[in-house]
């Protein structure tokens, strides 16, 4: 039986569907499950070894797409999000059982819809994914094992060995990242002054490593950054894939963002985070957690004009996540 799964916008709304994936593969393994998804998650997802095959959801030539479903044999399709380009295909694909969100209009282009209410947040939009499964297998389970993603040591052990030589890492050091920029995907973030004064003050234990990274979208953030920072720091740029880039977290000791893509991949390799985010409810952790486990999240909610008890509260903690580890 073919499974598709669709998810087709930015990185972390990927993210937040891979435990659908997980669930199924690890508890139905006879089914071959396939991902559409946006350019963005492409390659990405053909390098998670619990997805089958991948198809491009391509918004500039969306006969392609649909010739593309049409071509996989879908029996069922299961949606996490959707809007009406996304609707017609499913439903010009003739695929039998197509399951949805009861949102928006495009949910009558689905003949299985699920009420689900995500604007009232009484769960996490990762949750809110799984249940849908539940209408595809009543009998599902929807728990799945950590991390989520797990990598060969071989080659994630090349990654890292190349990023220690090029940035010349102590070996026995533990690495902290502090991802300053958003992407334009969040509205409750550190200012960076905040992050420079919190990633310095992390810089001056002695077994600490500091490390900031910057996606294609943060170029001009990293530029003002190199000319402010005042402290040993490693500079890193992320231009590879985002499979690499999540075997490279794999080996941090805590990854320190605002609620953005970033995080999401961080929380993949079930490693520690420190994450803010906006204060409308729809943008709380109460909706966007990241799929890692509890104990491993420390989330704030940060306001425009947040307070320096705020940020102290804030500093406390990630010098406690780092204590936690030198007993």
């Amino acid at each position: 039986m073919n499974i598709l799964i669709s998810r087709h916008d930015k990185i972390g709304d990927f993210v937040v569907t891979l435990p659908m994936f997980k669930v199924l593969k690890e508890q139905r393994p006879e089914l071959k499950l396939i991902a559409l998804v946006s350019k963005i998650n492409y390659d990405f997802a053909k390098n998670i070894d619990f997805i089958d095959d991948v198809i491009l959801y391509d918004k500039n030539n969306l006969s392609k797409t649909l010739e593309d479903i049409k071509d996989a044999k879908i029996d069922t399709s299961i949606s996490a999000f959707i809007d009406t380009n996304l609707g017609k295909l499913l439903f010009k694909s003739n695929i039998k059982k197509r399951i949805a969100p009861a949102t928006k209009l495009a949910q009558f282009f689905f003949n299985k819809r699920v009420k689900q209410r995500r604007s009232r947040v009484e769960k996490k939009e990762f949750e809110y994914n799984l249940d849908l499964l539940k209408a595809f297998d009543e009998s599902i389970s929807l728990s799945y094992s950590y991390p989520l993603l797990e990598f060969s040591a071989f080659e994630s052990n090349r990654i890292f060995n190349e990023f220690k030589r090029e940035h010349k890492i102590v070996e026995k050091n533990r690495l902290v990242a502090f991802h300053p920029g958003s992407g334009g995907s969040t509205d409750g973030n550190l200012i960076l002054e905040d992050y420079l004064k919190l990633a310095k003050k992390v810089s001056k234990i002695d077994d600490i490593e500091v490390i900031f990274t910057f996606g294609p979208d943060d170029l001009k953030l990293k530029e003002e950054l190199e000319k402010k920072v005042d402290f040993d720091a490693v500079i890193y740029e992320s231009k590879g894939a985002l499979i690499d880039f999540c075997k490279l977290l794999s080996f941090f000791e805590l990854f320190v963002s605002t609620s953005t893509g970033p995080m999401h991949l961080a929380s993949c390799s079930n490693i520690k985070t420190v994450s803010f985010f906006g204060e409308k409810l729809v943008s709380t952790p109460k909706r966007w957690a990241s799929i890692s486990q509890e104990k491993f999240q420390n989330n704030f909610i940060v306001h425009e004009n947040y307070t320096n008890e705020l940020y102290q509260e804030i500093e406390d903690r990630v010098l406690e996540v780092l204590k936690i580890d030198e007993k």
